[in-house]
């Protein structure tokens, strides 16, 4: 009686092609360094540019911007108290004095003070109101491109603000706790920080280009490669023959025959 064969195990055997797990993840990021490593002239060249570019318009397309800061002091000087509406200090103070630096009468004060052609929006861009916690001081800021204009227009709008809180509010004017100084230098732009971002910008890019092109390029360069992602063995390399050696195999090829021919010939 014939006893039926047995089947030998079914192994999976492994395709042609398919990957190994995270060792392939492991050595494709060691590659992937190697190929940083390999562009590190692009990479540097790249992010040198993107300083180069970065100064080159900051110091030549951006208008510097100038900061002046005027104090107020918002205090009664009867009972030292503030007095300001029957409010406490904290975010009230501060919210009510932003809505007065804001007024359009307030505006329309400085501008004929000073004579200047600004519209209200442009200088309600260019005035900002901060009220420290836990203070009474209010810090009025004016930025310009003319650093004795950011002067001026800090010092107006304190004194304008005094005026218009003393009659609209019914309060005692605050007191200046301190006058503007005349910037010397400008506020912004912060230059070293725009020629830093610039280079880190261009490193980035390049670094991105790179992987990009690493993680695209599927041609198999080394017979290493071959082993690792089709997984066939290797029986032989060829070399890569140059331009410039086969006109010289050409030429000893040709000068081999011609004294062939003439020694036959003889």
């Amino acid at each position: 009686m014939q006893q039926p064969e047995k089947q030998a195990p079914d192994r999976k055997q492994p395709w042609v092609g398919q990957p190994r797990g995270n060792e392939d993840d492991e050595i494709n990021l060691v590659e992937l360094l190697y190929r940083l490593i390999e562009k590190w002239k692009i990479v540097a060249l790249a992010s040198l540019l993107g300083a180069l570019i970065a100064a080159v318009y900051t110091f030549c397309f951006i208008t510097p911007m100038y900061t002046a800061t005027s104090k107020l002091y918002v205090v009664n000087t009867k009972d030292s108290a503030i007095n300001l509406s029957d409010l406490q200090i904290g975010n009230y103070l501060a919210s009510d004095y932003t809505e007065v630096f804001s007024n359009w009468h307030v505006h329309e004060m400085v501008l004929q003070r000073l004579g200047l052609d600004y519209t209200y929006s442009q200088l309600a861009e260019m005035v900002s109101v901060k009220n420290p916690k836990d203070t009474r001081i209010l810090y009025v800021s004016v930025v310009s491109d003319d650093p004795q204009e950011a002067k001026d227009m800090a010092d107006t709008y304190a004194q304008v603000a005094r005026e218009f809180i003393a009659v609209k509010m019914d309060t005692e004017q605050p007191n200046i706790f301190e006058e503007a100084l005349l910037p010397s230098g400008p506020s912004s732009p912060n230059k070293s920080k725009n020629v830093i971002m610039g280079f880190m910008i261009g490193l980035i890019l390049s670094c991105g280009v790179i992987v990009a092109q690493f993680l695209m390029d599927d041609r198999l360069r080394s017979a290493d490669d071959i082993e690792k992602y089709v997984q066939l063995p290797t029986l032989g390399i060829m070399p890569k023959q140059t331009k410039s050696a086969q006109p010289r195999r050409t030429a000893n090829k040709t000068r081999k025959e011609k004294d062939a021919h003439e020694t036959g010939e003889d």
